[in-house]
């Protein structure tokens, strides 16, 4: 019987440890939650999909800052801030304003609800609108042949960047754990 004692120990340090980790990401995440609820509403993006890809992105940094032009909290690009702004007729706008979390989540909401309508014909538009945000679209319509056209898995096995097909399922699996903390309660 002593011999489980330090397997159950274990156990338990790990399940506690895993729930720290999920509480410092959640202290972080909170403070943008009504920015990330509002631009995904505007946008008729699912508020706990955004909040993965924040999460992937930036992990809540909202000054974060990528190798390519990717500022704030989802990492936008110039083309995809310029695209919303001109949607919203914003003259003035500028890419260092998406620094601002409400700008950035509106952007990047409102970019990623485009792409999740550009590929509404397949079984889950998600995987899809994901490796282009990532990769971009000339990628996608690369991979997306035969079977990867319709089939969201297969798609994801067609995936020619491994960091892409990373990126995809890393934050497909935030957006299911997101899911099912909101189920327990923990939103």
């Amino acid at each position: 019987m002593k011999r489980c004692r330090p397997i159950f120990i274990l156990s338990l340090l790990g399940v506690a440890l895993t729930a720290l980790w999920l509480a410092r990401d959640e202290w972080r995440a909170r403070q943008f939650i009504p920015q990330i609820n509002s631009a995904s509403r505007q946008a008729g993006v699912d508020p706990l999909l955004v909040r993965a890809v924040v999460w992937r992105e930036s992990r809540f940094h909202p000054e974060a800052r990528g190798s390519h032009g990717e500022i704030g909290l989802m990492q936008i690009q110039e083309i995809a801030a310029q695209q919303w702004a001109d949607a919203r007729h914003n003259s003035d706008f500028q890419h260092e304003h998406c620094l601002d979390p409400s700008t950035n989540t509106l952007a990047g909401a409102y970019y990623l609800g485009r792409l999740i309508k550009r590929y509404a014909a397949g079984d889950n538009p998600v995987p899809y609108a994901l490796a282009d945000y990532n990769a971009g679209r000339g990628n996608v319509l690369k991979w997306k042949t035969g079977e990867a056209s319709t089939n969201s898995l297969a798609f994801i096995d067609h995936i020619g960047f491994r960091s892409t097909q990373s990126y995809v399922k890393s934050v497909m699996r935030r957006h299911a754990l997101y899911r099912w903390l909101g189920r327990l309660g923990w939103s």
